[in-house]
């Protein structure tokens, strides 16, 4: 289709300046078979302004019968000529002054806009950009003077196949720019050029920008494209005065692109991350590069994503502020709660903040195991911090988070505010608190608080974090898995046994863990009950979401605990329903092993609770008046072990009654009966505390941040497990060089 004629209805006044052409841009296709018309509407005079002036347009108005044919030939023919009107804006109306429609002007880039009901037939095998642009080059001589009237057969207007910019993306309509084009202020001005020059795949360089004008140009050397624009007397609004030329350049070639920063960014995926608050700093980039063909760096959308959730979640230091009128809320919410806040008194800096569900209290104290465990994360968030957890473990052996602390740093007086504040909340809600078990690293701080709140507790190691020492000191998998066993060992010889391997590979091992005394870490020596719990590395468990929420302005923090810990409640209590066992289902598998076990062993009654069980294994004694036996599994475990099933089946009684009550479907339900509810929005707080008589006054308290800071740099998100720390690395060994320690491509040996 090279050849294309335009024709132009009976009389239509054709003015054009000298030095124009007519050239479709950007690379798209215009494919019009013969005989196509466009038409025009009637009785009205068309003009084209093309001339000194950027403010003449065409318009096109209703269809009736003018024709505008795209025929075989290039030349362009008219019936009659309108004068040249050099400042009037000349555009054609539906309906005396709606429905006008422009055609852009010499140098710009503009697209052409046809309304509903003209008519633009095209070819079943040719395309049309629905974002066509018609663009007016000033770069042919048309021989014509202003006023001069236009036969087409003397002249031509000439529809070239050459595109001035080579650009794949379609134009959407927010990125026209177009003179007199209007902007609230500079900002909006700079980030619609912003916009403009992503979606068209050039760059733009700044040449002048304060609050009265901005001018920039193509960062392409060699491009004449260039744009003003300035501020408006008298109102803040700004407004493109000039755009000088069309794009010469072919666009960028690489993969980035200058005008794609992180704000950019942040705007790009606001929306989503709103729908969606864990969508990846990976996923950003493969959308970006999808939506915009920009290739970006990681560090540039993890920024941006960053920068959103700052906006959406609110600022660390409002976190602060906001602390008293949340713990009111949380009391409010969920009476029975403990929730109080401490600053310190000579500036209101934070210092802590200990908070305690109602239903967690409830349900530790009438169904869990008597066994606690401390814990403390360090958080990531812009002040710093440390987290405090004590845990509890219910029947299934879940964990189940009792109480939370957040201090401004982590010493022994903080860590014995924190078992203070415990021990008050055990107190006050319960006259037959059990003897705990306490499992923690033992470090100062906590065994000092321990035996100053809970001096009857027993208080032992936890096995991960005197492991993970072992494993520091030694390196050495084989002697870290001999500890474990010593460990699990249920009686003293077993231990000893345990001790003498260790001692075989390395006296040093040996010495180390003799100076630990066993009753603060093994099983066969333990004088509390810790039903086979050997840990109480928390933060580990709870690693797929505590991590996350350590980087979160506090109450935000607090907030994503409390709704994972009101999930938990939910998802517990209904799981509970649906068992028809007697015994939770851990304990009806370890119920269903002794069993099996049972079936082969020989059993001696000696009176009606003493019994004498013989297995391959050896002779036990069982007391199931005691509920105890040689081998010490049921005392451990508080579950009958198999020899205490076997006496237990030989004198025809339900092994499920000799079972502890914390193991039980009934208590588990129990555990979980209360509801943690939820905390309104913040918007509200101030008039529900205004509504409530028994919110107290600690909403006028002021607290401000910690005088702490994270250091620069992005925080770690993954925790290492403590597995793998002390692992050898592997050696890498150079192929060119024969040496270790680089690879061959960084080789840096002479050839």
């Amino acid at each position: 289709m090279a050849n294309h004629e335009l024709i132009l209805g009976e009389s239509h006044n054709l003015g054009i300046r000298q030095n124009q052409q007519l050239v479709l841009g950007h690379n798209h296709n215009l494919g019009l078979s013969q005989n196509h018309d466009l038409e025009l509407g009637q009785a009205h005079e068309h003009h084209l302004g093309l001339g000194q002036s950027h403010d003449h347009e065409l318009g096109l108005g209703n269809p009736h019968d003018h024709e505008l044919d795209l025929g075989q030939s290039d030349d362009h023919e008219g019936d009659a000529v309108h004068s040249y009107s050099h400042d009037e804006d000349l555009g054609m109306d539906r309906k005396s002054d709606e429905g006008a429609h422009e055609l852009p002007l010499p140098g710009q880039n503009h697209e052409l806009a046809l309304l509903e009901n003209n008519e633009l037939a095209v070819s079943e095998s040719q395309e049309l950009d629905e974002n066509l642009e018609l663009a007016v080059a000033q770069s042919q001589e048309m021989g014509m003077e202003p006023d001069q009237d236009l036969s087409i057969d003397q002249s031509q207007l000439v529809v070239h196949s050459p595109v001035i910019q080579a650009r794949t993306l379609a134009i959407a309509p927010n990125y026209e720019l177009s003179v007199g084009q209007e902007f609230p202020d500079v900002i909006s001005c700079r980030r619609a050029l912003r916009d403009t020059a992503i979606a068209l795949h050039f760059e733009m360089q700044t040449i002048k920008s304060d609050k009265t004008r901005f001018t920039a140009k193509c960062a392409s050397e060699g491009c004449p494209w260039r744009i003003h624009a300035a501020k408006l007397p008298g109102v803040p609004t700004f407004t493109i005065r000039t755009i000088h030329e069309s794009h010469a350049c072919g666009g960028i070639s690489h993969l980035g692109h200058q005008q794609a920063s992180v704000q950019w960014v942040a705007t790009s995926v606001e929306q989503r991350l709103k729908e969606n608050p864990n969508y990846k700093p990976k996923e950003i980039l493969e959308e970006i590069h999808r939506v915009h063909g920009i290739t970006l760096s990681y560090k540039q959308a993890w920024r941006g994503k960053e920068r959103i959730m700052a906006a959406m979640r609110g600022s660390f230091e409002e976190g602060y502020r906001l602390l008293p009128p949340y713990c009111d809320q949380v009391k409010r919410t969920n009476p029975g709660s403990i929730a109080s806040v401490y600053g310190n008194p000579a500036d209101n800096c934070f210092q802590r903040l200990f908070i305690s569900f109602q239903a967690s209290i409830y349900g530790f104290l009438n169904a869990c195991r008597p066994l606690l465990g401390l814990d403390r994360t360090f958080l990531k968030s812009k002040y710093l911090g440390t987290l405090l957890l004590a845990t509890g473990f219910d029947g299934d052996g879940a964990l189940f988070p009792l109480a939370f602390g957040v201090i401004d740093e982590e010493n022994d007086e903080n860590w014995m505010w924190f078992l203070s504040e415990l021990h008050n909340l055990l107190e006050i809600n319960t006259e037959n608190m059990p003897r705990l078990t306490i499992l923690s690293d033992r470090q100062k701080g906590i065994v000092d608080g321990v035996e100053t709140n809970f001096p009857t507790a027993f208080h032992g190691f936890c096995m991960r974090h005197l492991s993970e020492s072992f494993r520091k000191e030694f390196n050495n998998t084989m002697l870290v898995n001999l500890l474990w066993e010593a460990a699990h060992a249920l009686t003293v010889i077993e231990f000893e046994a345990k001790i003498l391997e260790i001692e075989e590979i390395s006296q040093d091992a040996a010495y180390w863990i003799r100076r630990i005394p066993p009753r603060l870490w093994a099983t066969a020596y333990f004088e509390g009950t810790r039903f086979g719990q050997l840990t109480a590395n928390i933060v580990e468990a709870l690693n797929s979401w505590i991590l996350e929420a350590s980087g979160l302005p506090i109450i935000q923090m607090m907030e994503c605990i409390r709704r994972q810990l009101m999930t938990w409640f939910n998802e517990r209590r209904e799981t509970s329903m649906q068992w028809t066992s007697i015994l939770v289902p851990s304990a009806e598998r370890r119920v269903a092993e002794a069993l099996e076990r049972a079936h082969t062993y020989q059993v001696l009654r000696a009176n009606e609770a003493e019994f004498e069980v013989i297995s391959h294994e050896g002779t036990n004694i069982v007391d199931i008046r005691n509920r105890c036996c040689l081998c010490r599994g049921w005392q451990l475990y508080g579950l009958p072990c198999a020899h205490a099933v076997a006496a237990l089946l030989s004198c025809r009684q339900n092994v499920h009654r000799f079972t502890e009550s914390c193991f039980t479907v009934a208590t588990y339900r129990k555990t979980y009966s209360q509801t943690i509810h939820p905390i309104p929005d913040k918007s509200l707080w101030r008039e529900m505390s205004d509504g409530d008589p028994n919110c107290s006054k600690a909403v006028e308290v002021i607290i401000n941040p910690p005088k702490s800071l994270r250091p620069p740099g992005r925080p770690r998100k993954k925790r290492v497990r403590a597995e793998d720390r002390g692992r050898v690395k592997r050696v890498v060994h150079c192929s060119r060089c024969n040496q270790t320690g680089h690879f061959r491509t960084t080789c840096a040996a002479p050839i």
